[in-house]
């Protein structure tokens, strides 16, 4: 989970995500609306890849890029489960019944 939030936290890795919900891009397709390097995108594509945010797959010579929404839905539940918001997955109880 600490990868998700960590990918999360730059903002043009939160605004690829926000293009990628409207279906999958190229990285040149994305990078195009962004103002700064190749090299900078390719990194910011790499966290969000390894934190399991988006998936790449090669096309003819371009990476095409698709939203892995199944990666965030899990960490937002196992996050509100950790601050007790309804709906969250809640903490595994130990086994001899004592939270901490």
């Amino acid at each position: 989970m600490n990868d998700v939030f960590d990918a999360l936290s730059h903002p043009i890795r939160r605004q690829v995500l926000e293009m990628l919900k409207r279906g999958g891009m190229t990285a040149g397709e994305i990078a195009g609306r962004f103002p700064v390097s190749k090299p900078t995108m390719s990194g910011h594509f790499a966290k969000l890849k390894a934190a399991g945010l988006i998936q790449g797959e090669n096309q003819g010579g371009s990476i095409m890029y698709t939203l892995n929404l199944s990666t965030l839905e899990e960490a937002l539940l196992s996050f509100m489960g950790r601050v007790g918001i309804a709906g969250g997955k809640p903490n595994e109880q130990p086994k001899d019944g004592v939270t901490a």
